[in-house]
Parts: structure tokens; C-alpha cells; sequence
């Protein structure tokens, strides 16, 4: 009894010398300074700040440094709807439209990468990406996401914490590489993946995001002051669509082409699963484009609205192109036209009025069909899943028309014409050129690299089997 006695007494007594020092820690120092009372204009000034999402007008104000509840909602619903993308919609989408023989293969890859960039983001891709630094990478201020906490801060929006805002951004991060999987589908090794991108993160990704979305970034004109290319990317046209897909051509070139291909039926195993899968990129992309504005204003309505109008548009227009071309609108022109739609629209869909986006919308459903259906096989080369005929195509369109259909009105930050001296368009079409350069100068640096290191197709026995039994040692269907 005297023992169970002693234990409570000395439970109680490091409970209150805790406590105790926990009050002495938080006490302010007797001879620290009063604060100045925060006046009611300065309140009334912090709240219309996040009524229109800017920037507080003041550091004196009652909200400095605080999330706004309503801002940071949305960016935590936008950052779940961006992951809903890669999984499962991408990989329900790209899984569909391969063999059934290799379905989990890609679900696998998807999963890997989402791994693996989510680690490289912690490690330093966050801090490389969006840190301040020159005008190419940024500084390792927040490397093992030092500092990245719940509070407004550094390089986080006026109303959203820094983990929210590096957590968004890595879901950006996250499906990029993983949209060059469809151009190399059924023949790359699934360690030659892993290796390639994360190579191709470091070379590729974390530079290009850093110039057109950091702070000091080389192509950030709408926010960047001092960047030498006045170009504007809402959502993601050169950083995610234009990268991945330009890259994608360059690797599947490197590659080479499937076994059988132009001799044996490739045709997709499944179009219910990448119906499915292209639904959930739709619903998902509205975190993509509607949450790059960082916040639940206006310009957030309208890159949603925007985006939609341009989306249902290419999706109808590519399967009406088709029924005059093929003689039947399918399933997977539907498909592929929406998702063409969402590529081209993405990097305009917070500059563009609704009339632009219906103009973004028409070119998205005939200039990708095209590309797929006549430019593929003029080339002969083997992009599987069409990756860059919808995405470094469309990306590249969008990039440009953005430069045509920026409309001031919609949004403040287009950059003043009068002030560059020519066309917004100039600038687009230098940003698009040095985004092109990057990805297939890098992509040949990291395939070579990875080829050197692990090899990049599997054996032509493992090829004909399938990658998911041989890789993965599970089948997708039994019976």
C-alpha cells in the first residue's frame, strides 16, 4: 500500500512541477514590452483581406500568420482531389486502356511513384521547388520540411499554413511523372521507372516548377517582378502537361516500340475501367485548376467554371470528329477528348473569360484528335496510351493560346501588355521553348543514366507474359 501510495505521489509531483514550468514558460517576461492594442480598423482590414483573398495589409493585424479557415478548407479539399487524380483515377484510366495482362503493372506504378516523389518532396523537392532562391532552383531552407507547419508563413498564400500549400503542390508533383507511364506502358521495367523518375525529378521537375511557380523564378510573371520571361501558367500547362509529355516522347522513342507492336491487337482491355478512371480525373481536376488560385475567392469560380465549359466541350467535339472521320463516335473518343479538354484549358483556366474557354474547348477536341489518330502513325512511333498527343500537344496549345485569351478582367495578375512592349503570346512561346528543351534534353540524360544503372526493358519473355505476373507476381482477372 505504502509503494502504491509513494507512485501516485510522485505521479502528481512531476505532473504539477510539469505544469508548473509549462505556466513559467508561457508567462511573458515582466519587462517585455506591452503590445499595441490592435485597433478595430486594423481587424476590419485583416478580415476584408480574406474576404478577397490578398495579402494583409498590414503586420500589425489581429489575423497576421493565421489560415483562414475557409481558404485553407478548400486547399485541403483541392489537395485531396489532385491525389484522387493519380489514385485512382489516372491509374484506373491508364489501366483500362492497356492489355489485361498488364493492368496492375501500371496500378503499380502509379502507387511507386506516389511513394517515392511524396519522400524526394520531404527530403528536399518541396524547398527545391518553391523555396526562395535564384531564378532556377530554390535554396534548402525548408529541406526535411524544416519550418513547414500549421501557421502562414514563407512562401505559403496569405491565408493557407505552409503544410497545407507544400501538400497540395507534392500532389502536383506527384502525377506529373506519373502521366509518362502511358506513353511507355507494357515494356519498361518496374525498377527502371523508379530510377528514371527520380532522376527525372531532379533534372526536370523540381527546376522547371521552381521557374514558373517560386517566387524567383525565371518564368513566374505573374508574381516574379524581376523574371526574365514574363510568361503566366495557371494550373500547370509547361510544369505537369508539356514536361510530362514531351518527356514522354523522348523516353518511348528511347525504349522502343512494344513487341508485336503494328502487328498484334493492342486495343485497350477494359474502356468501363478507363470511363471510370477518366470521371474521377474530371471531378479531380477541380482541385487541380480551381485550387492553383490558393484560395476560395473569385478567380477560383471562374477557373471552375472555365474549366468545365472547355471539358464537356472537347469531349463532345473529339467524339463528333471522330463519327465524321471513323463513322462511329466511341467510348474512348469521349474519353480521350475530355481529357484534352482539361489539359488545354489548365494553364488558362484562371486568366480566360467563358468565351475563351469555349474557344479552348473546340481547338482541345479537334487538334489532339488529330495528333493521335494522323501524327502517330505518319511517325510510327509508340506513345501506348497517347501521352503525347493529348498532353504534350494540348499543353503546348494551351500554353500558347493563354498568351492570346489572357483577359485582365477575369484576373489582375495578367501581365501588362503596354508594359512588355508585345503581345503576352511572345512570352508564352519562349516559355513553351525552354519547357521543351529541359524535358527532352533531360529525359535523355535521366533514360540513359537508368539504362546505364538497371537496364530498361524486361526480357522479351517477360514482355509477351505481361508485366504483372512476372513483376509483380499477381494477375488482375482470375478465371
Amino acid at each position: 500500500m505504502k509503494k502504491y501510495f509513494l507512485t501516485l505521489a510522485l505521479i502528481a509531483g512531476t505532473t504539477l512541477g510539469a505544469l508548473t514550468l509549462r505556466a513559467d514558460d508561457a508567462a511573458p517576461a515582466t519587462n517585455a514590452p506591452a503590445a499595441a492594442p490592435v485597433t478595430i480598423d486594423q481587424r476590419v482590414a485583416d478580415l476584408e483581406a480574406y474576404v478577397m483573398n490578398s495579402g494583409l495589409p498590414s503586420a500589425n493585424g489581429k489575423l497576421t500568420g493565421s489560415p483562414g479557415p475557409g481558404h485553407n478548407a478548400w486547399m485541403m479539399t483541392s489537395t485531396a482531389l489532385v491525389l484522387f487524380m493519380t489514385l485512382p483515377g489516372l491509374a484506373l484510366f491508364y489501366g483500362g486502356l492497356v492489355r489485361r495482362k498488364n493492368v496492375l503493372s501500371v496500378l503499380a506504378q502509379c502507387l511507386g511513384i506516389t511513394g517515392l516523389v511524396t519522400i524526394l518532396w520531404w527530403i528536399c523537392g518541396f524547398s527545391l521547388s518553391f523555396a526562395p532562391g535564384n531564378a532556377f532552383l530554390g535554396k534548402m531552407d525548408y529541406a526535411f520540411f524544416k519550418g513547414v507547419g500549421g501557421a502562414v508563413g514563407g512562401v505559403s498564400p496569405p491565408w493557407v499554413s505552409l503544410d497545407v500549400f507544400a501538400m497540395f503542390q507534392l500532389t502536383f508533383a506527384i502525377i506529373t511523372p506519373a502521366l509518362i507511364v502511358g506513353a511507355i506502358a507494357e515494356r519498361m521495367k518496374f525498377k527502371a521507372i523508379l530510377v528514371f523518375i527520380a532522376i527525372w525529378m531532379f533534372i526536370v521537375y523540381f527546376p522547371l516548377a521552381h521557374m514558373v511557380w517560386g517566387s524567383t523564378g525565371l518564368m513566374n510573371g505573374a508574381f516574379n517582378a524581376d523574371s526574365k520571361i514574363k510568361a503566366i501558367d495557371f494550373a500547370g500547362g509547361t510544369v505537369v502537361h508539356m514536361s510530362s509529355g514531351w518527356s514522354a516522347l523522348i523516353l518511348c522513342l528511347i525504349l522502343g516500340k512494344r513487341l508485336g507492336f503494328g502487328k498484334e491487337n493492342m486495343a485497350p482491355h477494359s474502356m468501363v475501367l478507363c470511363m471510370i478512371g477518366t470521371g474521377m480525373l474530371w471531378v479531380g481536376w477541380y482541385g487541380f485548376n480551381a485550387g492553383s488560385e490558393l484560395g476560395a475567392d473569385g478567380v477560383a469560380g471562374s477557373a471552375f467554371t472555365t474549366t468545365t465549359l472547355a471539358t464537356a466541350t472537347a469531349s463532345f467535339v473529339w467524339a463528333m470528329v471522330e463519327w465524321l472521320v471513323k463513322g462511329k463516335p466511341s467510348v474512348l473518343g469521349f474519353c480521350s477528348g475530355a481529357v484534352a479538354g482539361l489539359v488545354v484549358i489548365t494553364p488558362a483556366c484562371g486568366w480566360v473569360n467563358t468565351n475563351g474557354a469555349m474557344i479552348i474547348g473546340i481547338l482541345a477536341g479537334v487538334v489532339p484528335f488529330f495528333a493521335v489518330t494522323w501524327l502517330k502513325p505518319l511517325f510510327k512511333y509508340d506513345d501506348a496510351l497517347d501521352t503525347f498527343g493529348v498532353h504534350a500537344v494540348g499543353g503546348t496549345i494551351g500554353a500558347i493560346v493563354t498568351g492570346i485569351l489572357a483577359d485582365k478582367t477575369v484576373n489582375p495578375a495578367v501581365p501588362d501588355v503596354a508594359k512588355l512592349g508585345h503581345p503576352l503570346v511572345l512570352e508564352q512561346l519562349k516559355a513553351a521553348g525552354l519547357t521543351i528543351a529541359l524535358a527532352v534534353v533531360g529525359t535523355i540524360i535521366a533514360a540513359y543514366i537508368t539504362k546505364a544503372l538497371v537496364g530498361l526493358r524486361p526480357s522479351e519473355e517477360v514482355e509477351m507474359a505481361g508485366l504483372d505476373e512476372s513483376e509483380h507476381g499477381e494477375i488482375g482477372y482470375h478465371g
